[in-house]
């Protein structure tokens, strides 16, 4: 059957009308490469029909250490209510942003003009699907926001005053993280105003690790992000964390390939350095958090399955994924940001009074 083909709400209606909420007049931009050709046609009809204006751009196939092209850098610039983001992989680097990040009343800098936008200025709302297929499009979109949400929420409450958390995994995983300080974060499928955004498919809560907390072993066996885009594990990868950063990675080939492109991204923040491409110092600052514990997610999409699309395998129920790079907090930036999806988790999180709170355990969620 044909994904568009339907009678009832497609997945572009849905996404525009019930996630996005795209209303009459609003200015829609789709970003797209030729891969991604269908489902970003099918969003600018969906957003035509709500009365909306879109405007749909292509640019080349980009990776993680590619940079995206000017002119749609340019078209970001714009600040329309919207941004789509439909990337065969990923939307690529802002080149001039990364030289001359943003800086925000907070103290905060952001080195792409998209996530400044979105979260600094908070003047958009945004997608974003690196390796959207169409299959996966039709499978996970049409979903139960409403309890999707209350379960993202849910969880973001448990970790409030938080001090740690305890991650465990029948293959190995034994690893605790610190907390304090931060603040949950949702993927709930509620992009509806200024200053949200997240993934379609919809489906998680995560949080970035308090840099240089992170102690213990991590050992991914569910599926796993490269450069040049995401697999399934045939042998489980086995990383070693030390004061917050992977000082060892073992295991089969899917190992060493993962130790080389870490490798790579820390010898390519030096190299942008001596060109001028990255501001003074930051070469070793982007280097270092090339092994850097970025992100703890909680997978809560029910209609998402592994499947070595990490799109979707983050947000499949009973896993959670540690990324291993850039962090969601601004303070750990770097070139890369992997995920890798541990199977079964027992999670554990603890408050400074000692009380602590189970919230999945062997995968089995507890709220």
């Amino acid at each position: 059957m044909n994904i568009f083909d339907k009678k009832t709400k497609t997945p572009s209606q849905t996404v525009i009308q019930d996630v996005c909420k795209v209303k009459k007049g609003e200015r829609v931009l789709i970003i797209a490469n030729p891969a991604t050709n269908m489902i970003s046609q099918e969003l600018y009809k969906a957003a035509s029909e709500a009365g909306a204006r879109p405007t749909l751009v292509f640019q080349p196939h980009k990776t993680s250490q590619d940079f995206c092209e000017e002119t749609v850098i340019g078209a970001i610039k714009s600040e329309p209510e919207v941004i789509f983001s439909i990337s065969e992989i990923k939307l690529g680097k802002d080149e001039k942003a990364i030289m001359n990040p943003y800086k925000t009343e907070d103290g905060m800098t952001w080195d792409n003009t998209f996530d400044y936008l979105l979260n600094g200025k908070k003047c958009i709302r945004a997608v974003w699907t690196p390796g959207l297929t169409e299959d996966m499009y039709e499978r996970t979109v049409n979903i139960d926001y409403k309890k999707l949400a209350e379960n993202c929420k849910a969880l973001c409450e448990k970790y409030r005053d938080a001090e740690s958390v305890h991650v465990t995994s029948p293959s190995g995983t034994d690893i605790t993280i610190g907390l304090k300080g931060r603040a949950g974060m949702v993927d709930d499928g509620d992009f509806s105003k200024p200053g949200s955004g997240g993934n379609i498919p919809a489906g998680e809560t995560f949080i970035s690790p308090v840099v240089g907390t992170s102690e213990g072993t991590i050992v991914f066996d569910g599926s796993m992000t490269f450069s040049d885009g995401d697999s399934i594990l045939k042998t489980p990868i086995t990383c070693k964390v030390e004061k917050g950063f992977v000082t060892e990675v073992t295991g089969g080939e899917e190992a060493k390939r993962l130790l080389k492109d870490i490798t790579q991204a820390e010898k390519d923040a030096v190299a942008m350095e001596a060109s001028g491409k990255l501001p003074a110092g930051q070469g070793a600052v982007y280097a270092r958090n090339a092994r850097n514990i970025g992100e703890l997610g909680i997978g809560l999409n029910p209609a998402a399955c592994i499947t070595g699309n990490m799109l979707e395998d983050e947000k499949a129920f009973r896993t959670c994924h540690f990324a291993i790079g850039e962090n969601y907090d601004g303070d750990a930036p770097a070139l890369i940001h992997f995920d890798g999806v541990v199977r079964k988790p027992t999670i554990v999180i603890k408050y400074a009074d000692g009380k602590e709170v189970v919230v999945l355990e062997d995968g089995d969620l507890k709220l």
